[in-house]
């Protein structure tokens, strides 16, 4: 009988610190690429003139060419070499913003934005696979994961901030020309700093399957979004129906091809599936709810949008430390009750905001707030260490992928379901609550949106406009407070699942050695292919 012999994975030094900080930098950007277009609108739409349709295809763009190449991008990443992919995607991101910036014309910064998302689409998923390679002990990679995920989803909330003080000095393409500095510190940094990361077995690359995960990812995340838009329509539900359908066939190609570009056997371990469903939860929730807090600041209470979004800012803040608090639980306690807990608070967070009035005190909201990020924090960054610590190196770049498409797909689902129950109770509300002889196109604006109400109301007279403004925020709370509820149920549906399927669950242990309480049938973790450069020989 033969035994493998199993060695302690070198710890981190300050090296391995210093790479995890300039990992950072493509993830706050990629991220907060998201909503940094929130207030240029307005300044953009000025110069630019773009239609209604050109408009729509600014701001959503980007989210839809990143979902649509995250795993194609992952493994390649896991082919050529992760470094190699995130430099690329590093330059690609800086000039592209560099043309977004000085776009001429509509079609020009809808262009730019498209290769916005494919540098993106690149940078996401090797940060977090290069972590992989870069923290070999378990307690240090999921604090470094842990920091990783504060990022990400700091990035979102800064967002909206950074561009609000960027417009006040400076023109509309400055939100976009902040990126250039940040990415040739990391075309500078990362050569010196990064190891080199690829799979010599991964075989060649699997062309018509990232075809059929584009046509997977585009067709459903772009449904999904104009569902929770516009309602239900035949195009959203034809998109979707071709999204699902050709999500099937990838499913088929990667399991009949020669050299596929995921490995299905990962999904095989419960411990990495249950993480991607537990972080497509955790973004249904923070996408769903987000979309309601930031319209209850600027409409309800009447902030501006500056204000509005340096109050959003303050709960990311508060939240900052409660990754890396996670971390330390799960490194003392089986990490099923941590992430069951997570989603606890976060449930009593959207409870407390149930309760949420028109007229109710700024700290209530922002307490409310603080409470229900810090516990989809605790659960994301649990999530993705455990994930990557599953996975083996040589498939970090594909289950980082996977993970980011898994997030995409919730925060879509979240805006559609969420936002289209409490646009059902607004509508409801308001059906009751219009002035007798209103027009009918002013009628089906106040029914459809507050901001429609809102305008409606600044056109009648006098107390008329008072009420009509009123009734609309009191729907507006209504609905909120119906969708808030509905997460909360999510997030005690899925505290209940974390228990019964994470529970006795661990990552390869920093000894090295292979995790005795994983799922029946998981592999054993993998070892470093010969010849890699590690994040060890990389320190050395």
């Amino acid at each position: 009988m033969s035994f493998t012999a199993y060695t302690t994975p070198p710890p981190a030094g300050r090296r391995e610190w210093t790479a995890l900080a300039v990992l950072l930098l493509p993830c706050l950007l990629v991220s907060m690429d998201v909503s940094v277009l929130y207030f240029a609108v307005p300044f953009l739409t000025a110069e630019l003139e773009p239609s209604s349709v050109q408009q729509l295809w600014i701001l959503d763009v980007y989210g839809f060419v990143l979902a649509g190449l995250l795993i194609t991008m992952g493994a390649l990443g896991d082919r050529i070499g992760r470094r190699k992919l995130l430099l690329s995607g590093a330059l690609l991101f800086g000039l592209a913003s560099g043309v977004a910036a000085y776009a001429q014309s509509a079609e020009m910064l809808i262009a730019a934005r498209a290769l916005l998302g494919i540098g993106g689409a690149t940078l996401m998923p090797s940060t977090l696979a290069l972590i992989r390679n870069l923290f070999h002990d378990a307690k240090q990679r999921g604090k470094a994961v842990a920091i990783w995920s504060s990022a990400m989803m700091g990035g979102i909330a800064v967002g909206p901030v950074l561009s609000g003080v960027l417009l006040e000095h400076f023109w509309w393409g400055a939100v976009f020309l902040i990126n250039a500095p940040a990415m040739v510190l990391l075309l500078v940094c990362g050569p010196l700093l990064l190891p080199e990361f690829k799979n010599p077995a991964a075989g060649r690359f699997d062309l018509p399957g990232s075809l059929l995960s584009l046509l997977a990812m585009l067709p459903m995340v772009y449904g999904i979004k104009e569902i929770a838009r516009d309602g239900l329509a035949p195009l959203p539900l034809l998109a979707l129906a071709a999204g699902l359908l050709a999500a099937a066939a990838f499913v088929y190609r990667q399991r009949t091809a020669r050299h596929p570009m995921l490995d299905l056997e990962l999904f095989r371990h419960r411990g990495f599936s249950v993480s991607v469903l537990m972080n497509l939860l955790a973004m249904f929730a923070v996408v769903g709810c987000a979309v309601f807090f930031t319209q209850y600041l600027q409409t309800v209470r009447g902030m501006s949008p500056m204000e509005a979004a340096l109050w959003n800012l303050l709960p990311t803040l508060a939240v900052g430390g409660m990754a890396p608090a996670a971390a330390g639980l799960a490194q003392r306690m089986d990490r099923a009750y941590v992430i069951a807990l997570g989603f606890v608070i976060a449930a009593g967070g959207f409870v407390w905001l149930s309760w949420l009035e028109p007229g109710s005190a700024l700290w209530f909201v922002l307490v409310a707030s603080s409470v229900y990020a810090s516990g989809l924090v605790m659960v994301m960054s649990l999530g993705n260490e455990l994930a990557i610590g599953l996975a083996p190196p040589e498939r970090a770049g594909s289950a980082s992928a996977l993970l980011e498409s898994g997030t995409e797909l919730g925060g879509a689902l979240g805006m559609a379901i969420l936002g289209s129950i409490g646009s059902a109770v607004y509508r409801a509300d308001m059906a009751d609550a219009l002035p007798a002889g209103l027009p009918s196109d002013a009628a089906d604006a106040a029914r459809e949106t507050l901001a429609g109400a809102a305008a409606v109301a600044a056109e009648l007279p006098g107390r008329a406009g008072e009420a009509l403004l009123t009734a609309a925020r009191s729907a507006f709370t209504d609905g909120l407070q119906t969708a808030v509820l509905g997460a909360a149920g999510v997030m005690a549906c899925a505290a209940v699942l974390a228990l019964a399927l994470l529970r006795g669950l661990r990552t390869p242990g920093a000894e090295g050695q292979p995790d005795a309480a994983g799922a029946a049938g998981a592999p054993p973790p993998a070892a470093e292919p010969a010849g890699v450069k590690t994040a060890g020989t990389a320190a050395s």
